[in-house]
């Protein structure tokens, strides 16, 4: 992996990480520059298949200011992903088992400078195993604080 553009921090805290994947994504001109410029938000995004195509709903991509508006995109527009027919299998699959959903975790541009998402098959956390989550966050700091004034 190269640069991180954009995590989706909130997909570690509400979902059980199952298996990883690299997509690439469709993309525009207008929208490659609004992601090197860092204008992406990825907070509620979802991947769904359609016609046994996956695509990525809901992801922020802000358009430069230098962008002529004939030009531009539309900012939340579902942009389909690249994966191999197996992935695609794969992850329908686990999507129709129960309770199982497709989340994108990151927006990076791998080693020759292309656009890729990192999604993962997730299984929902209950309200219990969040707490549990803060628990033990909030231990592991307090063990690094103590460890750092010793």
């Amino acid at each position: 992996m190269g640069e991180t553009i954009a995590k989706n921090k909130k997909a570690y805290f509400d979902y059980f990480l199952e298996e990883k994947f690299e997509a690439g994504i469709v993309l525009s001109g207008s929208e490659v520059k609004g992601i090197r410029a860092s204008r992406v938000n990825l907070k509620d995004s979802f991947i769904r298949f359609v016609q046994n195509e996956p695509f990525l709903f809901n992801a922020h991509i802000g358009r430069l200011d230098t962008t002529h508006h004939f030009y531009g995109h539309e900012e939340r527009a579902p942009r389909k992903l690249l994966l191999h027919k197996k992935e695609i299998a794969k992850m329908i699959k686990a999507v129709t088992r129960d309770g199982y959903t497709i989340v994108p975790l990151q927006l990076y541009f791998n080693d020759r400078n292309i656009v890729k998402v990192q999604i993962a098959i997730a299984k929902g956390k209950q309200l219990h195993d969040k707490r549990q989550d803060l628990k033990e966050k909030d231990q592991k700091r307090d063990i690094d604080r103590a460890m750092k004034e010793n």
